[in-house]
């Protein structure tokens, strides 16, 4: 091989590498290129979704919206502002019962399970009327939802009728559907709903169950458990009548036997 044919192939093959050189340089420059531009939009998309989340957390939630909702629908039988005075029994009752209580209280349900019955039998026989005062502090205590649901389901059942409330409120307390306050199982409408069906009002009552569905008395709720914080009440169950509180025989906590209430009634019938 001559030297000038030996020099031209160095010649071209030196071309070669470096036109080679060139094109992986422009793939490299593409490709960091387009790392980048994906790294741009992985941390665009981070910070939306950081964004949108702290919009959601600040956001005001369900039942935030309820409480301060300006138009509230209040259920039958009731009367006051926002429809917040609840008074059951029969109008020639000369005396009234005040009861406070909050769904989810497990005391309510052992006083409900111990004194309810005989609560019913007095205001049926006109004995004195009962004023409820429902609350939702539990909820508060624990981020949960099932007071306020629980609250406007009474709601829902008393814009039934008054009998359909008592007896709908004495189910929800009830040793077989009263959860552990630790189980917040009256949040779930399906569960309220399946309480409802033990009391023969409600049983399979369409209406009812939309109202529960639909949240129609969420608002009610939420102004009912205002009420309730506006009371100066600081516990359920309370029980007052002429604004005394009752007491059981320790003279301390309402009274959680048939016979420590009547004695408790009796005297402020009486007084």
């Amino acid at each position: 091989m001559s030297n000038r044919n030996s020099q031209a192939n160095k010649s071209a093959a030196r071309e070669r590498l470096r036109a080679e050189r060139d094109r992986q340089a422009k793939k490299d420059k593409t490709r960091r290129q387009v790392v980048v531009g994906v790294s741009i939009v992985a941390v665009l998309a981070i910070a939306a979704g950081v964004s949108y989340g702290v919009m959601q957390l600040n956001k005001p939630g369900h039942w935030d919206e309820a409480k301060d909702a300006t138009s509230v629908t209040a259920p039958k039988n009731t009367s006051g502002k926002d429809g917040t005075t609840v008074v059951v029994g029969k109008s020639t009752a000369k005396k009234t019962l005040e009861l406070y209580e909050d769904s989810r209280c497990p005391i309510c349900a052992t006083f409900e399970q111990t004194v309810g019955e005989t609560v019913h039998k007095d205001v049926d026989a006109g004995k004195y009327k009962v004023k409820y005062i429902g609350a939702t502090f539990i909820d508060n205590s624990d981020n949960g939802e099932g007071s306020k649901n629980a609250l406007s389901a009474l709601g829902a059942a008393l814009d039934v009728s008054p009998e359909a409330f008592l007896d709908y409120k004495y189910a929800l307390y009830s040793a077989k559907y009263h959860p552990q306050e630790t189980e917040d199982k009256f949040k779930d409408d399906s569960y309220l709903i399946k309480v409802a069906d033990t009391v023969d009002a409600l049983k399979g009552n369409a209406a009812f169950q939309k109202s529960v569905k639909d949240g129609t008395y969420d608002a009610w709720a939420m102004k009912m458990s205002g009420a309730f914080d506006k009371s100066g009440v600081q516990g359920t169950p309370t029980l007052k009548m002429d604004g005394k509180t009752l007491t059981g025989s320790d003279k301390k906590n309402a009274p959680m036997t048939a016979d420590d209430f009547n004695t408790a009634i009796t005297a402020a019938l009486k007084g």
